[in-house]
């Protein structure tokens, strides 16, 4: 069932379309009540596009639903439901943000992990390819490498996905070449390393970040997947939106990772988080370590920076105290 919110006055006023670059879009967000779905409509809202999001509300959650956004409740592989609303909005771009994105859960399920992001996809690319969408912009991975030794990592690496969440992010990929190649569909692709920020987590849509940030918000220890040993490009949501706003302008036909270009272990980020939330290392706790899970990974950012003038612009430590502080709140109003 479609359950549709219409915009308010302010935004339906400001939604007249222009065809010429620079101009008022209108931009489909699938996910857009997710962690960094959210935090783009946000930002696309503040830049005067008219914007329509379409989630289950699975991973997202209608507390980051602006007003001034159409939200249709739906699932992506709702052909019908989708079909519709592709026809009667004529969407200018789409962000593809919905996705299952855990690798323990592609892990498990692998059939449920392809039905969630290549069938998904799929509703999406044919509904775009016609209404006359012109661009499709989508949010890859680091996972598609794998535990490639070549660090930092571009994009021209051949992917080694160890997870079937890596998998299927990299089999979008290829469709996507495929449909622009055939039909003319364009796209860009932005291959996210390890991204956090305030409001990760909703409905278990979280990394590591949000996971520690959450335990120590209610002065709980925090625990290691292995030794602590493995490696990750932490990024901040804040870049990524950056990223994904310059794509509607640029980008056609590539592949970009996004990303700090700084590999940092788990053990110094568990140090550096547990510090800053008032804590020492006994706080610091170790299990066995997880299946499909990559060792090391840091993504180079160079063409990116090239192509788009963009940059990192949020450090570590600002981060993490902006994250901890989020759901240190979030804790005191739940009580």
């Amino acid at each position: 069932l479609m359950k549709e919110s219409k915009p308010s006055g302010a935004q339906a006023t400001a939604s007249i379309r222009t065809d010429s670059g620079g101009g008022i879009l209108r931009i489909l967000v699938t996910g857009g009540a997710g962690f960094i779905g959210s935090h783009l409509v946000d930002k696309l809202l503040s830049l005067g596009h008219e914007v329509t999001i379409i989630d289950n509300l699975s991973a997202g959650t209608g507390e980051f639903l602006p007003p001034q956004a159409e939200f249709i409740q739906a699932d992506i592989r709702d052909r019908k439901t989708l079909q519709d609303l592709f026809e009667k909005r004529k969407f200018d771009v789409v962000y593809h943000e919905a996705a299952q994105t855990m690798v323990p859960v592609s892990i498990k399920d692998p059939s449920y992990d392809a039905d969630e992001n290549i069938m998904g996809l799929l509703s999406v690319l044919e509904c775009a390819r016609a209404t006359g969408v012109r661009k499709i912009i989508f949010s890859s991975s680091a996972a598609v490498y794998g535990d490639n030794p070549a660090l930092p990592l571009k994009e021209n690496e051949v992917p080694v996905p160890e997870s079937f969440y890596g998998l299927t992010k990299w089999m979008t990929e290829k469709y996507l070449e495929l449909y622009k190649k055939l039909y003319g569909l364009d796209y860009t692709i932005l291959r996210y390393s390890n991204v956090y920020g305030p409001r990760q987590g909703a409905n278990g849509e979280g990394g590591v970040i949000y996971i520690f940030a959450t335990a120590l918000a209610c002065g709980k220890p925090i625990t290691l997947f292995g030794d602590g040993s493995q490696t990750r490009d932490f990024i901040s949501v804040h870049d990524i939106v950056a990223a994904n706003v310059a794509a509607l302008e640029k980008g056609s036909g590539e592949i970009c990772n996004v990303s700090t270009e700084t590999e940092i272990s788990l053990n110094e980020l568990a140090h550096e988080i547990v510090t800053l939330a008032g804590y020492d290392d006994s706080f610091i706790h170790y299990t066995e370590e997880r299946k499909g899970d990559i060792h090391r990974s840091c993504l180079s950012n160079e063409k990116l920076k090239s192509l788009f003038g963009w940059k990192p612009s949020y450090n570590l430590n600002d981060g993490l105290k902006d994250t901890l502080s989020f759901f240190t709140q979030r804790e005191k109003n739940t009580k």
